[in-house]
């Protein structure tokens, strides 16, 4: 492999890349671990082997579990299948004396300081022992003490025999490595050499004059033939470690997506809030008795099944939108080692649907009790629970695509109110489908909510009520609808499961595609 004219081979010791923005430091890094092809394409699409350690920019644990944890959990992931929990627990004991973190093994990973956080990362990546350790700027936001700190642990390290390279915009870390590699705008090699000899190679008294000096254009005369070859993760390439199983994957993948769960407090605000605040907005909103078969309510009966429907889709998207944006940065690390975006996807719908049948079974409860919903036997409520319970699944799918789409959680929340707004304008509620315009019509078409709304008003016989009633309201409110109601359920549960399954396929694909697109530096 060449990367910036340099045939790269181990050499041990701690390697530093410096050089001004967008001189492609973090490019080189990504080449060297093997996560660009030779021409600086997207990384490979499959899980690689173990034999480097690459620690981003970003924190690749999960904040809401402790350290231990965090890293059990990436053992047991990482290590080959059958490794017992005497050999885990070793391998997480001897990462966390090496680091330093023996004191934090049951602090919680957000509780830390940034350098703290920053170690653990790397005790992740040192769990299986790679030969060859990538950071990318590891100092970048801590304080000068702090980014010493972990400077000096990562010379201890490569004392101990891991070659370790990483990028750096710290000019106090050039001169704590044993070698410094400085590039210039144009990628190629400006320096290679001594960290001492750095400032006397440009006549510049600071490094800080150096980053001037290369930006104007000087090199060091023979800087691209001269240095020794840069470590490269090809050198420590050995067979291809065994990973875990998809279903062993998946169990793995659903415990801890569980205990996330249940250790956020906001996301258990989230689950606990959004039913109530759905059944007391029922409570206010309507009044009992709306659908007496002798006195019925057309306009009430048709807002209290929309807004079920609406109900049960917001409860699936609100859960979704968080679930993956924010472990980004995780998931893309570990698809590079060991990771099946299968299992993992359907790990977040196996946690979080039986919350979603919980609120779903409550919400039905609760308005039946307030005479919100008429007495009627299994097979209707069972019907009502089925459209609910697939309307949520849809919208959850739908969720975490969204999710998956994009980087920050404040970007998901700005896509709930965009996400809601055209489920409630183009279900067939407000404005019955058969009265729209031609385009909204087509639009109505890939709302889940008019499936599920439709399904709801079938399964618990609205157009029997509106015509057997007494009201005069019903008939005319009948034919403005059409055929809304007249289609059996069943066919609105089936577009519903067969919307989750194409969110579910659309979630892989932009995942698969996001962990193969490289990060610029």
């Amino acid at each position: 492999m060449t990367t910036s004219g340099l045939t790269v081979r181990a050499t041990g010791g701690v390697t530093a890349v410096a050089g001004g923005s967008g001189a492609g430091k973090t490019i080189l890094l990504e080449s060297l671990a093997g996560l660009r092809g030779s021409e600086g394409g997207g990384a490979g699409a499959g899980p690689r082997g173990d034999a480097m350690g690459f620690v981003p920019q970003d924190d690749i644990i999960h904040r809401e579990l402790p350290v231990g944890r965090t890293l059990r959990y990436a053992a047991r992931l990482r290590m080959p299948p059958g490794t017992g929990a005497a050999a885990v627990d070793e391998a997480v004991t001897r990462v966390l004396r090496e680091l330093g973190l023996t004191g934090q093994e049951r602090q919680t990973v957000g509780t830390l300081s940034g350098g703290e956080r920053k170690r653990v990362s790397i005790a992740v990546e040192l769990l299986t022992r790679p030969g060859v350790l990538f950071l990318d700027e590891p100092t970048s936001g801590l304080d000068p003490a702090t980014g010493a700190a972990l400077v000096a642990t990562l010379r201890e390290l490569a004392a101990a025999g891991t070659t370790v390279v990483l990028t750096t915009h710290t000019p106090a870390d050039l001169g704590r490595a044993d070698r410094v590699l400085f590039l210039a705008p144009d990628g190629e090699t400006a320096y290679d050499g001594p960290p001492g000899e750095l400032c006397t190679a440009f006549g510049a008294a600071t490094v800080e004059e150096v980053y001037g000096k290369v930006a104007a254009g000087a090199r060091h005369p023979g800087a691209a033939e001269s240095g020794e070859p840069l470590p490269s993760v090809t050198d420590a390439a050995g067979p291809a470690a065994p990973r875990l199983g998809a279903v062993r994957q998946w169990a793995l993948l659903t415990r801890r997506n569980a205990e996330i769960l249940r250790r956020d407090r906001l996301s258990r605000a989230v689950l606990a809030g959004s039913p109530v605040m759905i059944v007391a907005m029922f409570a206010l909103l309507f009044k009992p008795g709306a659908f007496d078969p002798d006195a019925p309510m057309p306009s009430s009966s048709a807002m209290i099944l929309f807004w079920i429907a609406f109900g049960a889709f917001f409860f699936g998207l609100a859960y979704g939108l968080l679930q993956i944006c924010a472990e980004l940065p995780v998931v893309r690390r570990e698809r590079l080692t060991v990771l099946r975006l299968g299992p993992y996807v359907l790990a977040k719908l196996t946690v979080l649907l039986p919350v979603l049948a919980a609120a779903d079974v409550l919400l039905l409860a609760v308005l039946r009790a307030l005479d919100r919903l008429p007495p009627a036997g299994w097979d209707v409520y069972g019907s009502l629970l089925t459209t609910t319970l697939l309307a949520s699944a849809a919208a959850l799918a739908l969720g975490l695509l969204a999710s998956a789409c994009v980087s920050q959680p404040a970007q998901a929340t700005l896509l709930l109110p965009l996400l809601c707004f055209p489920q409630v304008l183009f279900s067939g509620a407000f404005v019955p489908v058969p009265q729209m315009a031609w385009a909204g019509r087509a639009l109505s078409y890939g709302m889940t909510n008019r499936w599920a709304y439709e399904a709801l008003g079938s399964g618990i016989g609205l157009e029997e009520l509106w015509t057997g009633g007494r009201s005069p309201l019903g008939p005319p409110l009948l034919a403005s609808y059409g055929d809304t109601f007249g289609r059996p359920a069943v066919l609105g549960d089936a577009l519903l499961a067969g919307f989750t399954l194409l969110f579910l396929a659309g979630t892989w694909i932009v995942l698969a595609r996001r962990c193969r697109t490289a990060r610029r530096g």
